[in-house]
């Protein structure tokens, strides 16, 4: 028995190591930003309760603060509102302002098609 579970340790320690890719949508938002209200009170309150929004949690990042470290790696977001489906550090897509919650959803199901299409 003991040899049965140190071999099925053994088979699975490669993937304790597998580090998995995390999704997120990032909301670069600034001070004053109308259209940022104006989602945060429409699609904002009900997003974390989506499949987009349990596959991609929501992070609102301000432009009024310094780059997160961990955001590095982000390049030319200088509107808001600007929304930035990731995966991992990957950028997966762009929204560069809030054209209305029907068209929101139209082009982030687009991005979420080109996540899914470019995982393994």
């Amino acid at each position: 028995m003991r040899a049965i579970l140190t071999g099925l340790m053994l088979a699975l320690a490669p993937l304790a190591t597998v580090q998995t890719r995390a999704a997120e949508l990032l909301m670069f938002d600034a001070e004053g930003c109308m259209h940022c209200e104006l989602w945060k009170g429409v699609v904002g309150e009900y997003y974390h309760k989506t499949r987009e929004g349990q596959i991609a949690p929501l992070r609102i990042v301000s432009l009024d603060e310094p780059m997160p470290d961990e955001l590095d790696w982000v390049e030319g977001v200088r509107f808001s509102p600007t929304f930035l489906l990731i995966d991992g550090k990957r950028e997966i897509g762009r929204i560069v302002g809030y054209p209305g919650e029907d068209l929101f959803w139209m082009l982030m199901e687009i991005e979420f098609r080109k996540m899914n299409d470019a995982r393994p």
